[in-house]
């Protein structure tokens, strides 16, 4: 594989989640930010929203299954940001702010999301939005330049 620079990137919660529990195309984001491939950026707020959408009853994960995930899986892995800007993009769900806020303060290089309202801004100053597939297609594409 190719050493590109290294990518920047802040993970929606819905693809956190599906990352972290399920076996579909997020879950191929796992090794990456593991192996450091990429660099997940997160604030205190994005990982507030990652636990406490872990801890729906659908998911039926125990506070230490919880624990475990986040403090073995991601938190080795991940760099802190704390946002100073607030942003007023995401009209419908302002909460998806966080994830801009996050990423221009990490200068990030993409936001991963699933969320449509997300992926119809496109681009955000100069982070790019997109899904799993499409993140991964680009950076497999990248690697292998």
């Amino acid at each position: 594989m190719g050493q590109g620079p290294l990518v920047r990137v802040v993970l929606d919660t819905n693809v956190l989640v599906s990352a972290l529990l399920f076996t579909g195309i997020s879950s191929q984001l796992v090794p990456l930010w593991q192996k450091g491939s990429i660099t997940v950026l997160i604030s205190r707020e994005i990982l507030e929203e990652y636990l406490r959408v872990l801890a729906y009853p659908k998911f039926e994960l125990s506070e230490g299954e919880i624990k475990g995930l986040i403090e073995e899986e991601l938190l080795p892995f991940v760099q802190v940001i704390k946002p100073g800007t607030r942003v007023h993009v995401v009209k419908r769900d302002p909460a998806d702010n966080k994830f801009l806020e996050c990423a221009v303060a990490g200068k990030a290089d993409v936001v991963i999301s699933g969320d449509k309202e997300l992926l119809a801004i496109r681009h955000y100053r100069r982070v790019r939005i997109q899904n799993p597939s499409r993140f991964l297609e680009a950076f497999l594409r990248q690697q292998s330049r």
